[in-house]
């Protein structure tokens, strides 16, 4: 069955034209993954606007710096059979905790099964926008802007990387090596960037880029409970850190080796949980510090509430 994205995504038109006549033949261009024929229909059933609601045609200009809204649609949508909970819901914020699988915003097959979409629909606030992004593997800790006003001082805290955010990870090991020990701690500083495919980081030679550091908690036979805080957010950034170590996370599916593409396994999530975010906030000047309720057991490798 289609399912189509109850709310648009959007995009705003380069300002220097790149040679194109129409804001149709942009959007073929732009995504080359999607059939020029599925733009051309969705142009014809008017699924496609401006920012003032003004349908875009198949004929329509193109037009420098202007917004142009579309809504993603997919034929057989995954439903993720785990629930979101919201721990903090206030005049600026929303703090939520994300169950592993479940995406943050749409992409790729998910165009409503994500976390955004279903906080939008609970709370009835339609202008809700993440600030940040965790993968759809991990667990945890995930906030929101609720004020479109000041939506970008939370965008800024990430970016300027003044919130201070704990991991916890349960990684394999190899059982007769004497490390890591509990206590033990580590940093790894270097530099990411996509690999092939593009999905994917990997460690170059040059100037550092990414900064983690870490420490474990406690050991048992073949695995390891850590404590990891990321410096720095590049995308898989604690996943890479971990391999880079030689103890990958547990039930990793693209690191140290890619997996083969098939469904998820619920029985088998990613133990890596987003667990803390501690911070100053922006506008009331007073320290935050959210936790997301649950902790990663060693001896089962569940997340299990605190």
């Amino acid at each position: 069955m289609m399912a189509i994205a109850k709310s648009p995504s959007k995009l705003t038109l380069p300002e220097i034209n790149p040679g194109i006549a129409t804001v149709l033949d942009y959007l073929i261009g732009k995504f080359p993954q999607i059939d020029a024929q599925v733009w051309r229909q969705r142009s014809i059933d008017g699924k496609l606007h401006w920012h003032d609601g003004t349908i875009i045609t198949s004929e329509t200009l193109y037009q420098p710096k202007q917004r142009v809204y579309y809504y993603r649609e997919v034929d057989c949508e995954p439903v993720i059979p785990f629930d979101e909970t919201i721990l903090f819901e206030g005049a600026e914020i929303l703090v939520a905790y994300k169950p592993a699988f479940l995406p943050v915003t749409p992409g790729g097959n998910y165009v409503n099964e994500c976390l955004q979409n279903r906080l939008r629909m609970k709370t009835g606030v339609p202008t809700l926008q993440a600030v940040h992004r965790i993968d759809r593997a991990t667990a945890g800790l995930v906030m929101f802007s609720v004020n479109p006003e000041t939506c970008h001082l939370y965008h800024q805290l990430f970016a300027s990387r003044n919130v201070s955010k704990i991991y916890q990870a349960i990684v394999r090991i190899q059982a007769d090596s004497d490390e890591p020990l509990s206590g033990q701690q580590w940093e790894v500083v270097n530099r990411l960037q996509p690999a092939d495919p593009r999905f994917l980081m990997q460690v170059v030679e040059g100037a550092a880029n990414s900064h983690s550091r870490m420490r474990c908690l406690d050991r048992l036979q073949d695995t390891a409970l850590f404590e990891l805080e990321p410096v720095t957010g590049k995308t898989h950034q604690l996943r890479v850190h971990m391999q880079t170590l030689g103890w990958p996370i547990l039930h990793d599916r693209y690191y140290p080796t890619l997996q083969p593409e098939s469904a998820d396994n619920f029985d088998q999530p990613l133990q890596l949980l987003a667990q803390q975010l501690r911070f100053i906030d922006p506008l009331t000047q007073q320290p935050e510090t959210f936790h997301c309720g649950y902790t990663l057991n060693l001896a089962t490798g569940l997340s299990e509430k605190v």
